[in-house]
């Protein structure tokens, strides 16, 4: 069965993060993402790959980039 695509709201839960890093690390950090429309789509299999290969290091706790 192919993997299902997954909202924002999904990966900012399964990161633990706010949405605003979400949309923040698709155009600043190459956070892997589809957008069809106005919604903007993710396998978690990819983000988490992009997580292990270090694409949200550089972010401080208050969420904002160093």
């Amino acid at each position: 069965m192919p993997e299902p695509w997954v909202t924002v709201d999904d990966v900012a839960k399964h990161l633990g993060v706010v949405k605003d890093s979400i949309y923040r690390w698709i155009e600043g950090r190459g956070l892997p993402a589809q957008r069809l429309g106005r919604l903007w789509k993710f396998k978690l299999s990819e983000v988490d790959e992009w997580v292990r290969r270090g694409g949200g290091k550089g972010e401080n706790r208050a969420g904002e980039d160093r």
